[in-house]
C-alpha cells in the first residue's frame, strides 16, 4: 500500500508541474510571503453643527474645544449660521473658518448681518415665536446640509456649552445608539436632559433626574429630553424621519425648538439618551428673558471658571483673544497664596483670576514639608500648651505651620508696604457666580457705610450653626462672624493686620483657622483663648459666600497639604488623620431654618445647592 501511495503522489506532482506554468520555484515563493493584513477603517464622517448668536464671549473657548478633539479634522464638516447679532460675533466666527477650512473636510457659512434683533423680542435673552420660528429653520438647514453631505453623523452643540473631554465624539459613538448626549455639567443641578415630560411636551420633575446628574447612577439613560449638545447617528433609518422644522402635523404645543425635536424623535421611534459614564463638558445656567449680553457674559465667565478645575482649557488658536481687563476691586492688592510644587494650582488660579478681570501678587507659601527642627526654633515656634485637633486628636502638623507662616508673611506686607485694604486667596478655592460684581457691591456698601472692619470672610465653613448670626445695618449681604473654619478667602484691612501681628502667636501657635476665631472672641474653647489678650479683630462675613473648596474630603482630587505632613515637633511622624477624621474639611453641614441668616440685598443661593435643575 505504500508503494502504490508513493506512486500515486508522483503522478498527482507531474500533473501539477504540468498544470502551472513557469518555474515550480515561484509558487513556493509565494506560498511563504506573508499575508499582508487589511488597513484600518477610515472614521465616520460628521457634521458639526454651529447655531451663534451674540457669541463673542463665548466663542474663544467654544471653538478651542472643538480644535482640541482627538478626532481627524479631514472627517469633520463644519456648518455654521449666525444671525441677529449686537456684538462681534459674525466677524469672530468668519476668521475662524477662514483659518479652519484649511484642516477640516468642509466648511458651510450662512451669515445673516442684518436685522440685529427680532421685532418682537424684548431683549436678546427672549426668545418670541419668531426666534424660535428661525433657529427651527437653521437646525433644520444644518440636518439637511449633513444628510445631502453623506454625513454619518451630526454633533449639534451649542455655543457656549464647552465640551472639555477631547474623546467625546468617540466615546458617544461607541455607545451605538442613535441620538446620544453627553451629560453636560453646571455648578447647579442644570443640565442637558429631562428625565421626565408631560403629555403636552413640558418638563415634568421625577426623582430620576438628580441620582444621573450627580453620578450616583452612571451609564447611558433612556430619557424624554436632551437638548443642548447631542449626537445623531443618520445611518439608521430611523432618522430619516427627524425634523426641526416644520413641525410634526401632530405637534400643538409650544413653539419651542427642543420640545418640537423632542417629538419629532417620539413619533420616529428614535429613543434620546444621556450619557454620565465620563465628564464630557459644561454648560451655562439659562438666563432670564430681561437679561442682556452682559449678563450673559459674566454666566460665561462662571463656566468658564468651573471648567478650569480640573480641565486645562484655552481659547482658539484661530482667534484673537484680546487680554481682558484686570483690576482689584476695591483693593489696594490681593495676594494668591500658592506652593512652589502645586504648580497645577498656580496656573489654574492665574488663568481662573484673569477670566474674572482680577490682578493678583502670587505669594510663594510656607512649605510645610520642608521645615525642620531648627528652623521653627529659630522662629520661636511653640504650640499652644494642650491643643489638640477637635477631630482627630493629633497635635499641630507642619502643614499647618506652613499655613499659618504663609498668611502671617502677608498681614506683615500689609504694614510694611502700608496697605489700608487687601484681599487673601488661596489657590484650591471657586468662585460663585458673578464675584467680581458681587464682591465689589459689598465693598461699596462697607465704603458708605462706614463700618468700622478687620477681617471679612469671603469663604468659610461657618461652624456655630445653633443660631443665626447678626446681620449688619446698612451694609447687604454681610453678617457678623461667630465661629468659623478655613480661610479660602477673606478681605484684611490695615488694623486688621495689626491686631494679628500684635498677637505674637508664634509663642502659643494653632492652627490659623482656630487663631482667627480666638481673635474675635468667639472660639468654644475658653482656654486657648485665655491666651490671647485683647480680642477685639472686628470680623464679619459676606452672606451668601462667594468662595468654596474646590474639592472636600474624600472626593477625586482632594489633596491637604495642611492636614497631610508631619507633627510639628517629630519630623519622623506622619500625619493623615484626614482620611480617616473628615469633619474638618468636610463640606458645610445643613443648617436648620432657625439658624439660617437672614441679610438685606440679593441672596442667590448658593451655586452648588441650586435646586433649579431641568429647566
Amino acid at each position: 500500500m505504500r508503494a502504490v501511495g508513493a506512486v500515486g503522489g508522483g503522478v498527482l506532482w507531474a500533473l501539477l508541474v504540468a498544470l502551472v506554468p513557469g518555474d515550480m520555484s515561484d509558487l513556493v515563493t509565494l506560498v511563504q510571503e506573508p499575508v499582508r493584513s487589511e488597513s484600518s477603517l477610515l472614521k465616520p464622517k460628521v457634521m458639526i453643527a454651529i447655531v451663534a448668536r451674540n457669541a463673542a464671549h463665548s466663542l474663544p473657548h467654544y471653538l478651542g474645544c472643538v480644535e482640541r478633539l482627538e478626532y481627524p479634522k479631514e472627517r469633520i464638516a463644519i456648518w455654521a449660521a449666525t444671525d441677529h447679532n449686537v456684538d462681534n460675533t459674525t466677524a469672530m466666527l468668519r476668521e475662524w473658518l477662514k483659518r479652519a477650512q484649511r484642516v477640516y473636510h468642509y466648511v458651510e457659512w450662512r451669515p445673516m448681518e442684518e436685522p440685529r434683533s427680532y421685532t418682537d423680542e424684548w431683549g436678546p435673552k427672549h426668545w418670541p415665536p419668531s426666534r424660535f420660528n428661525h433657529v427651527m429653520k437653521l437646525r433644520q438647514a444644518a440636518l439637511k446640509a449633513a444628510r445631502e453631505r453623506w454625513a454619518d453623523y451630526i454633533l449639534f452643540v451649542d455655543s457656549d456649552n464647552l465640551l472639555t473631554n477631547p474623546r467625546v465624539l468617540d466615546l458617544l459613538m461607541a455607545e451605538n445608539l442613535t441620538l446620544v448626549a453627553p451629560m453636560m455639567e453646571s455648578r447647579s443641578l442644570y443640565s442637558n436632559f429631562w428625565c421626565g415630560i408631560t403629555p403636552q411636551g413640558y418638563y415634568k420633575r421625577t426623582p430620576d433626574y438628580q441620582p444621573i446628574r450627580e453620578w450616583k447612577r452612571l451609564g447611558c439613560f433612556p430619557v424624554p429630553m436632551v437638548h443642548s449638545t447631542f449626537l445623531l447617528d443618520l445611518r439608521r433609518e430611523s432618522t430619516r424621519d427627524l425634523a426641526f422644522h416644520p413641525p410634526h402635523p401632530d405637534y400643538s404645543w409650544a413653539f419651542d425648538d427642543i420640545m418640537v425635536f423632542a417629538f419629532s424623535a417620539r413619533q420616529a421611534d428614535v429613543q434620546m439618551y444621556v450619557c454620565n459614564r465620563e465628564h464630557y463638558g459644561f454648560l451655562p445656567v439659562p438666563l432670564k428673558a430681561q437679561q442682556n449680553v452682559e449678563d450673559e457674559k459674566e454666566s460665561f465667565i462662571h463656566t468658564i471658571t468651573e471648567a478650569l478645575i480640573e480641565h486645562n482649557i484655552e481659547p482658539s488658536e484661530h482667534l484673537y483673544s484680546p487680554p481682558s481687563l484686570q483690576d482689584m476691586i476695591a483693593f489696594d492688592q490681593i495676594f494668591l497664596i500658592n506652593l512652589k510644587r502645586r504648580l497645577d494650582r498656580r496656573t489654574r488660579m492665574l488663568k481662573t483670576l484673569a477670566s474674572l478681570g482680577l490682578h493678583a501678587t502670587l505669594i510663594d507659601a510656607v512649605d510645610g514639608k520642608t521645615l525642620n527642627t531648627s528652623q521653627l526654633q529659630a522662629l520661636g515656634i511653640e504650640m499652644m500648651p494642650h491643643y489638640k485637633d477637635p477631630y482627630s486628636g493629633r497635635v499641630l502638623t507642619r502643614g499647618e505651620i506652613g499655613c499659618f507662616l504663609s498668611h502671617h508673611s502677608i498681614w506683615k506686607k500689609v504694614l510694611d508696604l502700608g496697605l489700608e485694604r487687601v484681599l487673601v486667596l488661596e489657590d484650591d478655592v471657586r468662585f460663585e457666580p458673578r464675584f467680581k460684581r458681587r464682591l465689589q457691591a459689598i465693598m461699596d456698601d462697607v465704603a458708605k457705610a462706614q463700618l468700622d472692619w478687620d477681617l471679612i470672610y469671603v469663604g468659610r465653613k461657618r461652624m456655630q450653626v445653633q443660631q443665626p448670626e447678626q446681620s449688619v445695618d446698612g451694609v447687604n449681604n454681610l453678617v457678623k462672624a461667630d465661629y468659623s473654619y478655613w480661610t479660602l478667602g477673606y478681605a484684611l484691612s490695615k488694623q486688621g493686620a495689626r491686631k494679628l501681628m500684635a498677637a505674637d502667636p508664634f509663642t502659643r501657635m494653632l492652627p490659623i483657622d482656630e487663631f482667627l476665631p480666638i481673635m474675635f472672641n468667639k472660639h468654644p474653647n475658653t482656654e486657648y483663648m485665655s491666651h490671647f489678650e485683647p480680642r477685639d479683630l472686628k470680623a464679619f462675613s459676606v452672606e451668601p459666600l462667594l468662595i468654596y473648596p474646590t474639592h472636600y474630603t474624600g472626593e477625586p482630587g482632594y489633596i491637604s497639604d495642611t492636614e497631610t505632613s508631619t507633627i510639628w515637633d517629630d519630623e519622623a511622624v506622619a500625619t493623615d488623620w484626614d482620611r480617616q477624621h473628615a469633619r474638618k474639611t468636610a463640606q458645610q453641614g445643613r443648617i436648620r431654618p432657625v439658624a439660617q441668616n437672614s441679610v438685606t440685598g440679593d441672596s442667590p443661593p448658593p451655586a452648588a445647592r441650586a435646586s433649579r435643575d431641568e429647566l
